[in-house]
């Protein structure tokens, strides 16, 4: 009997271990599998080759992340446009990294759909900094972003209140989007969503534009963070990270990391809450646990943080 009892025990602790093994080494494939991400330009009003380099750069030091580029055709020849189609379904996250404000350009017909496809099946989407002002019309696109760069009349703005909430504005009411003069900005963060946990509930962002008045459908809108834009007499608080959702995807929107022509290493990009935002957004978007910690020089409401200069592997 006891023999019996021994040799069920044995072979129920084996079965258990065998459970745990094998869970282990799901859990050990999962957090060792690299994160796909696509980083999309080719034309924008804003320094989108350098944009490239230092996103790309940002996720390379926080590891975990596999980051290839693929670039628009910088002629208008119809054959270079034609064979461009990057396969964003080969990818987890797609940063947006492209805006045809004041030029005559678009993706192709046949990327939108794909791009469209992508998101509504499931992928997630970054629309960095000037990437939020791009495709006027194209109503798919304005859909996931929830809130462009657009004129008065073209859709709904979000503004915040002192305490954080959102204030609805219709088509029309107040002026089209813009922003004040860049410098050191207050950002406050809403709720404990997973890319700012752990975060303090304040932290001052350095050479930062505050977007107000932006516009569009503004549906599934779920601001995160905001701040105060600086535009002489106005003064009010607006969105400068939030989320949409379309189809299955998700998609983040934010407007730091603005990089200007003749801008070198920017402290834009160097500010270290940024540096921590966009590798956490992006594990967020794939739909994976946000692991990226928050680190012991991330700013709080006296000083800025701006780490060193960001080179990326060629």
């Amino acid at each position: 009997m006891n023999t019996r009892l021994t040799r069920r025990h044995f072979l129920c602790l084996a079965a258990i271990l065998i459970a745990i093994g094998t869970i282990s080494a799901r859990a050990f494939f999962l957090s060792g599998h690299l994160t796909r991400v696509l980083i999309v330009d080719g034309f924008s009003n804003h320094d989108w080759r350098q944009t490239t380099q230092l996103i790309r750069g940002i996720l390379e030091q926080a590891g975990g992340f596999q980051v290839d580029v693929s670039t628009a055709p910088q002629t208008t020849n119809a054959e270079a446009w034609a064979a461009w189609r990057p396969k964003f379904s080969a990818y987890d996250v797609v940063i947006q990294n492209c805006n045809d404000y004041g030029r005559h350009i678009s993706w192709p017909e046949p990327v939108k759909r794909d791009f469209e496809n992508f998101v509504r099946n499931g992928g997630g989407v970054y629309i960095f900094h000037s990437a939020e002002n791009a495709f006027t019309g194209w109503k798919e696109y304005e859909q996931m972003v929830g809130l462009c760069w657009r004129k008065a009349d073209y859709g709904t703005a979000i503004r915040l209140n002192n305490d954080g909430t959102p204030v609805r504005i219709p088509p029309g009411d107040g002026s089209g989007t813009g922003h004040g003069p860049r410098g050191n900005v207050l950002v406050t963060r809403l709720g404990d969503d997973p890319i700012h946990a752990g975060m303090p509930r304040q932290w001052l962002s350095p050479d930062m534009e505050v977007y107000y008045y932006a516009r569009g459908p503004a549906e599934n809108v779920q601001v995160l963070a905001y701040a105060r834009d600086s535009k002489p007499g106005q003064g009010l608080l607006w969105p400068v990270e939030w989320t949409t959702t379309y189809g299955r995807g998700r998609v983040y929107v934010s407007v730091y990391g603005h990089v200007w022509h003749g801008d070198v290493q920017p402290p834009s990009m160097r500010c270290t809450a940024v540096q921590t935002i966009i590798p956490r957004a992006v594990q967020w978007l794939a739909k994976r646990p946000v692991t990226i910690p928050v680190p012991a020089d991330f700013p709080g409401t006296n000083a800025v943080s701006i780490r060193p200069e960001i080179h990326a592997r060629e």
